[in-house]
């Protein structure tokens, strides 16, 4: 059975950091393509960084110097640190997995920036 898991959300002030986790099992995580993605209330959910199998990273302007995607392909796992956070920062992150038409989804963590 295939299952993400996020952790790390939380809330945090302005300027504060977190560190997100995404850990896999169930599949061979190093042949995947995987992103965070967010979503607000009332906004679609969006691309925020990517990582793919060979390492190479992407991110949203709106993130860019800010958040830094990285992956342990030891630990099955994908990190998101995220720095300077701000107010609009504050989604539900969710880590995402694909792999040609495999696409797997984690339940999604939770952070708040206050202001």
């Amino acid at each position: 059975q295939v299952q993400l898991v996020e952790s790390g959300g939380g809330l945090v002030q302005t300027g504060g950091s977190l560190r997100l986790s995404c850990a896999a099992s169930g599949i061979i995580f190093s042949i995947y393509d995987v992103g965070w993605y967010r979503q607000a209330p009332g906004k679609q959910r969006e691309l925020v960084a990517a990582v793919t199998s060979g390492g190479s990273t992407s991110y949203a302007d709106s993130v860019k110097g800010r958040f830094t995607i990285s992956r342990d392909n030891a630990k099955n796992t994908v990190h998101l640190q995220m720095n300077s956070l701000k107010p609009e920062d504050t989604a539900v992150y969710y880590c995402n997995a694909i792999r040609s038409i495999w696409i797997h989804w984690g339940q999604g963590t939770q952070v708040t920036v206050s202001s």
